[in-house]
């Protein structure tokens, strides 16, 4: 028996896939999380195989959870299944240390097998996803990479913030928030926000 965690913010989602999945008869919904926080909590209480985690949840993001799942050593395998499918998500929680990478778009029988392909110890992409990671990796190796911070702040200045209005919305001071600006400037290359923003987008980190 397959034990499987749900982690995404929407219950209707939830109860979709616990439904669909609780059709198969090796298959076990053993929780459901609504935040990285809980699906973190849950994981570590109920030890699941395998974990469905959606990128964008509140309490950070579903990357952060894979980096804190992959540092507590659990025995479970996180396979992303969101709606996004950027350059900077994919390799972000590829990196993190996802074991599979779909989209909720996926059909049925491709998401039961990818679970139990996770469950086995395999990787499991979505072709789309597949094709984005391996043109990255072959046309640019040098390109900057941001920290998980880095990236919530400068989304939050693409969405109009101040430094302050971001140290309050990550609960960060003004002074750190304005070390990770630089400290992205630095590795985009660039002088000012509004650039970065831009250079940032221009290289799919947004």
């Amino acid at each position: 028996m397959i034990r499987v965690l749900l982690a995404d913010d929407h219950p209707v989602v939830r109860q979709g896939l616990a439904a669909m999945l609780g059709t198969e008869a090796d298959l076990l919904v053993v929780g459901e999380a609504s935040s990285g926080p809980q699906a973190e909590a849950l994981a570590a209480a109920l030890h699941p195989d395998i974990v469905l985690m959606d990128l964008r949840m509140p309490g950070g993001s579903g990357v952060e959870s894979i980096e804190r799942l992959t540092a507590a050593g659990l025995p479970c395998r996180v396979i992303v299944l969101t709606t996004y499918e950027t350059d900077g998500d994919i390799l972000r929680a590829v990196e993190a240390g996802a074991a599979g990478y779909l989209l909720k778009d996926v059909a049925r029988n491709e998401l039961v097998d990818a679970i139990r392909a996770a469950a086995r110890g395999e990787t499991v992409l979505a072709p789309s996803v597949a094709a984005r990671l391996v043109a990255h990796l072959r046309t640019d190796r040098r390109q900057p990479r941001l920290s998980d911070r880095e990236t919530a702040v400068l989304r939050l200045v693409a969405d109009g913030c101040t430094n302050a209005d971001i140290g309050g919305r990550l609960f960060i001071g003004e002074s750190t928030v304005k070390t990770h600006l630089l400290r992205t400037f630095t590795k985009l290359g660039v002088t000012d926000r509004t650039a970065a923003v831009t250079c940032a987008m221009r290289l799919g980190l947004l």
